[in-house]
């Protein structure tokens, strides 16, 4: 990879001078995008790299909130293709998609010339390819029991494993889910003169508040008092998510511009806050019958959802629309969700999904009690949950999987899970 970014001519010094890297378990994606909106608030020309997409494939990388435009993606491409190909000629070795696109977006910020960047990472850190970036200021959002074959068997090790997307002598801002491997991540981190920060510890939230359409929150860290900060997604485990942004951006911003303007930082930590959207969690897709989807897709993302959902919406009188990617924990992910729902819609997404008679059977070992239906497509859960909906005047939780979550949203409105493509 080091050498597709030098065939590609990626200036990497200044990479890593102007990136900030996002890793961990959950909230990743709503974490980079809060950042390079608050970048992007400040004035800087800001990029951001996600993975994966939810509609189109163009949403993975963007310059100032915009997609890569179908052209210059298309030519980056052929690009990065010839590139590779040269280098697997002369190495052996083969590339992996999301590598090649990493390398994409590099070569895009680079010709855009972006003075901020956003990544985040793929699966843990340590042989993540975003750590070439090098980045001295990156986070750990939550971490669970997730690719254990590849990060390890406890939380200890895939939060070591994620901590190592920091460059030596950086600083690493953990979410509160990261609390109690606190001794044992500074620990990890001083043979590399890595600084740890905490959300709820070193970094101050409080003043916690919501509502069906905003949230707000208090913060304080390094000399800064934001109070009343609001934001624009909904779900609590935002706040975490946001907070973590803002001291990510304050400490890039620190490094590499320590004479920084303190009112118009603040405008654009607010601003950039109230603005960012970010499709999948916790989206409102209908209204008539109401129907929220959530691409949440660990035990721990599940339960957060959940809590958010009835804090929001309330308790009660929902249909649950389940299903589970094959290569994860159906009895961990179901076991959280079938016990709070009555009503049970168990299927099966069209790209990875899990056959829906398993989902059933976890469902039925974690709430014997439970109305469990089976549909086997995407399209028959849509019809079915509408139809359980109107005659029993219930509403609709879309949870389980992100590929369920999208897929359900795209039928829903007219579309074809066979015509999405997430690879």
């Amino acid at each position: 990879m080091a050498e597709l970014l030098d065939d590609l001519a990626i200036d990497r010094a200044r990479l890593t001078r102007i990136s900030v890297v996002v890793t961990g378990s959950n909230g990743k994606g709503s974490t980079a995008a809060f950042c390079a909106g608050i970048g992007r608030a400040y004035g800087l020309r800001s990029g951001l790299f996600t993975s994966p997409h939810l509609y189109r494939f163009n949403e993975r990388v963007q310059v100032d909130g915009a997609e890569i435009g179908d052209a210059d993606l298309a030519r980056l491409i052929s690009r990065i293709e010839t590139a590779i190909a040269g280098i697997s000629k002369r190495r052996g070795e083969q590339f992996g998609a999301f590598e090649a696109l990493f390398a994409l977006a590099c070569l895009h910020f680079q010709e855009t010339a972006c003075d901020f960047a956003v990544f985040e990472a793929g699966i843990g850190g340590r042989y993540d390819v975003t750590r070439l970036v090098g980045a001295l200021t990156t986070c750990v959002t939550s971490v669970d029991y997730e690719h254990v074959a590849l990060l390890g068997h406890s939380l200890d090790l895939i939060a070591s494993d994620k901590s190592d997307a920091c460059a030596a002598g950086g600083t690493v801002v953990y979410g509160e889910n990261c609390a109690h491997l606190k001794p044992h991540l500074i620990e990890y981190n001083h043979h590399r003169g890595v600084t740890s920060r905490f959300v709820r510890d070193d970094i101050g939230v409080g003043g916690e508040a919501a509502t069906a359409s905003r949230q707000q929150f208090d913060f304080r860290f390094g000399g800064h008092e934001l109070p009343a900060l609001e934001i624009g997604l909904p779900g609590t485990f935002q706040r975490n998510n946001a907070a973590i942004a803002v001291a990510l951006f304050l400490l890039w911003l620190r490094r590499m511009r320590p004479g920084a303007d303190a009112a118009g930082c603040e405008a654009a930590v607010r601003s950039g806050l109230r603005e960012t959207r970010w499709p999948g969690r916790l989206e409102t897709i209908m209204h008539d019958p109401l129907t929220v989807v959530d691409v949440g897709h660990t035990p721990d993302g599940v339960r957060q959802s959940l809590a958010s959902l009835t804090a929001i919406h309330g308790a009660g009188d929902w249909i649950l629309v389940v299903g589970v990617s094959g290569d994860k924990s159906a009895d961990g992910i179901v076991g959280v969700l079938a016990p709070c729902f009555d009503t049970v819609i168990c299927t099966r997404a069209h790209h990875k999904g899990a056959d829906a008679a398993v989902i059933a059977s976890a469902v039925r070992k974690a709430n014997p009690q439970a109305d469990v239906h089976i549909a086997a497509t995407i399209a028959e859960a849509v019809t079915m949950s509408r139809q359980l909906a109107a005659s029993r005047k219930r509403r609709i939780y879309v949870a389980g999987g992100l590929f369920l979550a999208i897929e359900y949203a795209v039928v829903a409105r007219g579309g074809r899970a066979e015509d999405l493509s997430f690879f």
